[in-house]
């Protein structure tokens, strides 16, 4: 009989409810019997996800009348590697792996373990999971390091796989969509794709689930590159462009006498080529509330782009706090926000829109966004134009030297760091269900990915002469 291929995601929050997250599903069926017996106001409209620490936006779980409330015990704290090395330390000094030789487990960090969680992931793997490599105890020897940075070193990623995606993305892109002309050619190559992904990805279970997450991240580079950046961009006009890509990811519903004239338009360019072939393979895998959730992302990446193009317009440079508001939707957010899809699981909808969660995603993707801020730096100054970045905004708002500037920068990233660890700890000990545990685990995961890839990308990025 021949394989069937990867079942459809199903949600996991049966599951979790049977398991750790009875407390939070009751409040939401509370609330909707509430709602069903006419007393919309009976019940909070923020399902609780247990007891937080002020400032997350979640309120402390209330026990149902008559119910006998039990106080989960609390797990080991969180694990993320040791302080950063600081910028009076020695260059070549390292922070210790994530997990080893750390006093108590990396709990959060292995995943959830025991019986059942092992059908977290619903999708087969297309091999049997090699043995991985103990994590280095450092960059690779060629690697960009940037002194007082608060970062992860991460196991090379599978060279097998790598290469697999980096066939398959080029294969895409030039056959499928016609995404570059032949002079592009180099600077594909030179993105490496294939090391990317399979760096944020590690617990991806086949190479068409890392093809989703490339053909993604490759077309959102494409309309950055082409509509935003020195690839043909301009910010002149930008609105009406995003907009008409915006629908190859949130499809028009239109009359049947102009449906036809717009699903063309999908063809008309290299970017909406490929956020429309993209999108297509990535609802195969994903299923509607994960769609649903890429496609929100997707619109307030859009609403970044507008923002810096509105400033680049006017000549205006925002205030170190107006720069960071407008870089918390232009960022990398959408790409760890599909880390369960990639994975082959689902973070249910209820769980995933808590604002602990929010919150825990806001802060990775600003945090690895501020990544491509200091290792773009010098590529950005040597560009044509002005480039808003952070070390160039705070030197202009706070009268900085560019490498005090700089290092301020450094200061402000890995803050946001400890703000997304400590944020991803807290939701850890309040909601302790697994796809919970999990998804927290991959975003982690994606976000050291991510800086690996910024920190190996010499091709790219070179780093500026302040030290």
């Amino acid at each position: 009989m021949p394989d069937p291929g990867p079942s459809p995601l199903q949600s996991s929050l049966p599951g979790a409810a049977a398991h750790f997250g009875t407390h939070v599903l009751a409040a939401a069926a509370a609330r909707a019997e509430a709602l069903a017996l006419g007393h919309p106001r009976a019940v909070s409209a923020d399902v609780p996800t247990g007891g937080t620490s002020a400032g997350t936006g979640a309120e402390a779980p209330v026990a149902e009348p008559g119910a006998v409330r039990r106080a989960p015990s609390s797990p080991p704290p969180l694990s993320f590697g040791t302080p950063p090395v600081t910028a009076a330390a020695p260059v070549d000094a390292q922070p210790r792996v994530r997990g080893v030789a750390e006093p108590g487990p990396a709990w959060v960090l292995r995943g959830p373990t025991g019986l059942g969680t092992a059908g977290l992931s619903l999708a087969p793997r297309d091999e049997l999971p090699a043995p991985r490599p103990a994590p280095p105890a450092a960059a690779p020897a060629d690697a960009l390091i940037i002194p007082g940075l608060y970062w992860h070193p991460i196991p090379e990623p599978d060279p097998v796989r790598v290469q697999e995606v980096s066939l398959r993305i080029k294969s895409w892109a030039l056959d499928e969509i016609q995404l570059y002309p032949e002079d592009w050619e180099g600077d594909f190559d030179g993105f490496h794709v294939g090391r990317y992904m399979v760096a944020c990805h590690p617990d991806a279970p086949t190479i068409e689930h890392l093809m989703v997450a490339a053909r993604l991240m490759v077309a959102e580079n494409a309309v950055d590159d082409c509509y935003c950046e020195d690839l043909g961009g301009s910010p002149i006009g930008l609105g009406g462009r995003l907009l008409l890509a915006h629908t190859a990811l949130d499809p028009l519903h239109s009359t049947a006498e102009y449906q036809p004239a717009w699903a063309e338009s999908l063809h008309a360019d290299a970017p909406r080529r490929s956020y429309r072939s993209a999108m297509e393979y990535f609802t195969r895998l994903a299923t509607p509330s994960q769609a649903d959730r890429f496609r929100h992302d997707m619109a307030r990446l859009h609403m970044g782009y507008l923002a810096e193009a509105a400033w680049d317009e006017t000549n205006h440079v925002p205030e170190v706090w107006e720069y960071l508001v407008m870089r918390q939707f232009n960022n990398f957010r959408p790409c760890p926000t599909i880390t369960d899809t990639v994975g082959g699981y689902e973070l249910p909808a209820d769980l995933h829109a808590q604002p602990a969660m929010q919150r825990v995603l806001a802060l990775a993707g600003n945090a690895s966004t501020i990544v491509n801020d200091l290792y773009s730096y010098t590529k950005e100054l040597a560009s044509p134009g002005r480039h808003m970045n952070l070390p160039v905004v705070l030197a202009e708002k706070e009268s900085l030297s560019e490498k005090d500037a700089y290092l301020k920068a450094v200061e402000v990233h890995n803050d946001l760091m400890r703000g997304f660890e400590a944020a991803s700890a807290e939701l850890a000990a309040a909601c302790p269900v697994p796809s919970v545990l999990r998804f927290l685990r991959g975003v982690a995961v994606w976000v050291d990915g991510n800086h690996y890839w910024h920190q190996t990308n010499t091709y790219r990025y070179s780093l500026p002469d302040f030290w």
